[in-house]
């Protein structure tokens, strides 16, 4: 019997530990295509290029391993490589290992998470795995049997049409186990520092911190990855709020 492919991207870059230590995990249970930026597109979130042509090359190939680079967005990597590969449809899209969380409203400013939102509108069940740490160096061996755990469960009881994984760990050598978590509601704060420019005026760094709107809500993910548990969410691309619907049919006045 073949073995399921995966498609894998990120939003580091083809070169960063993330996705080279997720390559390592899952060749030898799928084969693996590769279609991840040149360089860093973290903050894509689901962005695609309009106004400009995009590239991709090859970069190594090998015995259920394909890898290629691609200049465009993180989207645009699932776009080029199911254009330009469509004899054979991913069994599971992942994006990461990302450098950094995606809990929480970060699902919106993600690359990570733009990759497996597009997956997922795409009709292929779709994983976003991402590590509670931005340094290049990071750890990434704890993750390995919670990574095949989920990919296993995945290929054994595929996801609805129109629902996604996003999987956040936290940074720490061991993990307290899974929980199956919603959003932390919140929202960034102070998120711009100014500095004076040499040359005159000011500049700006994107900085900020995350405020919860609840105290220590169980059953969300920030929370759950506060302590210590790799906190899974499953996500939802319709986002019609069907409660306002109701709403605005029984209560709000319209004019015919």
């Amino acid at each position: 019997m073949k073995r399921p492919l995966i498609l894998i991207s990120n939003d580091d870059g083809y070169k960063a530990k993330g996705i080279n230590f997720l390559i390592e995990v899952l060749a030898p249970i799928a084969d693996i295509l590769v279609m991840a930026p040149t360089n860093g597109r973290s903050g894509m979130g689901c962005a695609i290029t309009s106004k400009d042509p995009v590239y991709y090359s090859l970069v190594e190939e090998e015995q259920g391993i394909t890898i290629f680079k691609c200049t465009g967005t993180p989207v645009d990597c699932i776009k080029l490589a199911l254009h330009e590969f469509p004899e054979r449809t991913p069994d599971i899209i992942i994006g990461g290992v990302n450098h950094g969380d995606n809990s929480g409203v970060n699902v919106h400013y993600s690359g990570t998470m733009g990759i497996v939102i597009e997956g997922c509108m795409k009709g292929i069940p779709s994983i976003g795995f991402s590590l509670d740490n931005h340094s290049p160096e990071a750890d990434f061996e704890p993750l390995r049997p919670y990574i095949l755990q989920v990919v296993n469960q995945v290929l054994e009881h595929s996801l609805p049409i129109g629902t996604c994984l996003n999987v956040n760990f936290p940074a720490t050598p061991i993990y307290e186990g899974i929980k199956i978590c919603r959003m932390a509601q919140g929202e960034w704060t102070q998120e711009w520092e100014r500095h004076s420019h040499p040359r005159g005026g000011d500049y700006y760094w994107l900085v900020g911190s995350f405020c919860m709107r609840d105290e220590h809500p169980e059953d969300a993910d920030r929370t759950n990855m506060t302590d210590g548990y790799v906190a899974i969410t499953p996500i939802q691309i319709d986002m019609t709020d069907y409660r306002m619907i109701e709403e605005m049919k029984a209560e709000w006045s319209w004019e015919s």
